[in-house]
């Protein structure tokens, strides 16, 4: 569908397309209609077009129309100039304009009335001056808004960095328009608006790509591909992987990551769970210790040293729950200290240490979709199907000390800490649509500060977040894509990052789960590393930032912070049930043999940067152009006495032509 917007005092014609990527500006003659056409080329497809009004152009570089572009993620400016030398007002261009005072009433007009709206010049020394002084800040955006700054003409903050580029391959039209994009926000926007459009994430350029096939467990077979939602499909620690498979006895394959490869076709030693797995979890300070949750139990297993050589059919230790599982979580700064959700509708709190169920905790109305521990391990948040976001701090009491809405629909919901604890993220559904949502841990009840709608799928999406980064990596099962956003505390609050797809396109992701910070190979700036599960094969994918000059001896101090050390224990299940808190201590990522800091990298000498020629002769006479180019002509030439060199070259015989 073609969108018409007409400007009656230039009779421009501007025509887009939903969907197209390409907006058409034609001049409207009487005499001869459509006399001319410009193109300009747009770098994302068209969902919306509209006119600014007239007494916002900029009609001293010669404005004469401005038009909006809407897109899926950004308001992209798009204006047409009339070029003329020099900063000066030109009558020709700009016929008297409606002004923006009402001619008449509504009443008026019922009554027959026919005035026309006054109009006004668009000569800024003819409009009137406005009776309170302006304040810098006013001026500062006012300013901004007319463009007048010349910074302000090379890059539009309301587009993303590649739509500037557009605008020097947009063809000029026959009609002396030139189509080009410029800064024009709205004059009212508040100063944190227009900072929230300017901010750009140092992650935005992230990639993502799959590791070389020696670092893959391929033939994988009989995976249990129905796990509840609750689960996230597949667990990992640093040495070892966790898959549920769909033979009879709820059986768990155990693959160490040092030994990548093809799998036999032989049986696999497993764990013999005696039931289907509902969900499970590594213990993060125990890499041979898993627990699984199933129909009314919980079964912790230990793995022998070395991997698994024989079938294990006897847990270590079984936690009895009155109902079926929902789904399991540890502690992430005390040992031994485990928390799972169960068909009761309860939150249960179990000591491993001494076996015993410790706390109940109460409130819930409907399904417990998601839990999670915050940063500090003080409290526990969780996401219920009867719509509401919960915060516990378990060692007080067992009603929530918080509640406030959650995402509305019913299909399921996860539910993360971010921004040191300040913040909630939760993934769930709005009615048929999947999206994030963000809420403030100390203020639950007022709902949700912003949320992004993503797309329309069945599965839920799992959120990932890395402190280091303030990354959020989210997927769900049976995606080819992994969506990355960067959270900030302040607007927008998200910044969205490139997306990784799987290479092959039919290859459907079944989990993503992360490895700890020291798996990434930060020679090559990578800031995460997961291994993903497809219906065959366990492949790792590593997340890097692309530098432009990457010097491999320099560590990126401004991609990589000090790291937890979340593989150790800060302190015991009793000492925290008794009120005891602690804290992580934390490791830097960078090797001995890396230079400290890439501040300290020696600095390239800058390389000096000429102007065109254009330039240069628009400061020149008539006569001085052509006396300078008949002597660039000469130059080229040459002497015409001396032989050209093809003169010299020997013939091919006729019997070689």
């Amino acid at each position: 569908t073609l969108i018409p917007v007409f400007d009656d005092d230039t009779d421009l014609l501007i025509l887009a397309g939903m969907g197209d990527k390409v907006v058409d500006c034609f001049e409207v003659s009487t005499a001869e209609p459509f006399l001319s056409q410009s193109h300009c080329l747009t770098d994302t497809s068209t969902r919306g077009v509209a006119m600014v009004p007239k007494l916002a152009l900029d009609v001293m570089s010669c404005e004469v129309i401005r038009v909006l572009q809407l897109t899926d993620s950004c308001i992209v400016p798009i204006s047409y100039q009339v070029p003329r030398k020099g900063q000066e007002f030109h009558e020709d261009l700009y016929p008297d304009t409606a002004g923006t005072t009402a001619a008449m009433s509504a009443e008026e007009w019922w009554q027959g009335g026919n005035k026309q709206v006054e109009r006004v010049s668009l000569n800024p020394d003819k409009r009137p001056k406005p009776k309170a002084t302006p304040t810098k800040e006013t001026s500062a955006k006012k300013k901004l808004a007319s463009g007048d700054s010349k910074e302000s003409t090379s890059t539009s903050p309301l587009s993303t960095p590649s739509s500037s580029e557009a605008s020097s391959r947009s063809p000029s039209s026959t009609s002396g328009l030139s189509s080009g994009f410029l800064s024009s926000p709205s004059p009212s926007q508040s100063a944190k608006a227009i900072h929230g459009l300017l901010t750009t994430s140092k992650f935005r350029h992230i990639q993502g790509s799959v590791m070389h096939r020696d670092t893959h467990i391929t033939n994988l077979r009989g995976l249990n591909l129905t796990t509840p939602g609750e689960c996230d499909g597949f667990c990992v620690n640093r040495q070892r992987v966790a898959v549920p498979l769909s033979t009879a006895g709820g059986q768990i394959a155990i693959f160490e990551r040092s030994q990548p490869g093809r799998l036999q076709d032989t049986a696999l030693p497993t764990i013999q769970n005696s039931v289907s797995v509902v969900d499970f979890s590594w213990d993060p300070f125990n890499t041979h210790r898993l627990a699984v949750g199933d129909d009314a139990k919980i079964r912790v297993w230990q793995v022998p040293e070395g991997g698994m050589t024989d079938t294990l059919t006897e847990p270590e230790l079984i936690l009895q729950h009155t109902e079926k599982i929902y789904s399991i979580r540890f502690h992430p700064l005390a040992s031994g200290l485990l928390v799972s959700s169960s068909y009761d509708l309860t939150v249960r709190l179990w000591n491993l240490e001494s076996g015993d169920e410790v706390k109940v905790l109460t409130g819930h109305q409907d399904q417990v979709f998601g839990m999670a521990w915050s940063p500090d391990g003080k409290l526990l948040a969780t996401v219920c199907k009867d719509g509401k976001i919960r915060i516990y701090d378990p060692r007080k009491s067992t009603a929530p000390v918080q509640e406030g809405p959650g995402p509305d629909g019913h299909r399921g919901a996860r539910v993360v800490w971010v921004c040191e604890g300040k913040f909630l993220l939760a993934s769930g559904f709005d009615r048929s649509e999947r999206g994030i949502y963000l809420y403030s841990a100390d203020a639950l009840s007022s709902g949700a500060i912003t949320n992004v709608h993503i797309d329309i799928s069945p599965s839920t999406l799992i959120p990932f977040y890395d402190p280091d980064t303030s990354l959020v990596i989210l997927t769900g099962k049976g995606d080819t894509k992994v969506l990355i956003y960067e959270v900030l505390a302040d607007e927008p609050y998200f910044l969205e990052c490139s997306s990784f797809s799987s290479p092959e396109p039919h290859k459907s992701l079944q989990g993503l789960a992360f490895l700890p910070k020291t798996e990434c190979n930060v020679r090559n700036v990578e800031v995460a590393v997961a291994l993903m599960l497809t219906k065959s094969t366990i492949e790792p994918v590593g997340f890097r930032v692309p530098r432009v000059k990457l010097q491999k001896e320099f560590f990126q101090d401004d991609v990589y912070s000090d790291t937890a050390v979340c593989w150790e224990p800060a302190l015991t299940a009793s000492a925290w049930l008794s009120g005891s808190n602690g804290q992580h201590r934390k490791i830097s990522l960078r090797p001995k043999d890396m230079t400290p800091s890439v501040s300290e990298a020696p600095k390239e000498a800058p390389v000096r940067k000429y102007l065109p020629s254009s330039v240069y002769l628009e400061e020149k006479t008539d006569e001085q152009k052509k006396e300078e180019l008949l002597s660039a002509m000469v130059a080229k030439l040459g002497n015409m006495d001396d032989p050209l060199p093809q003169e010299s070259f020997e013939g091919v015989d006729e019997d070689e032509w």
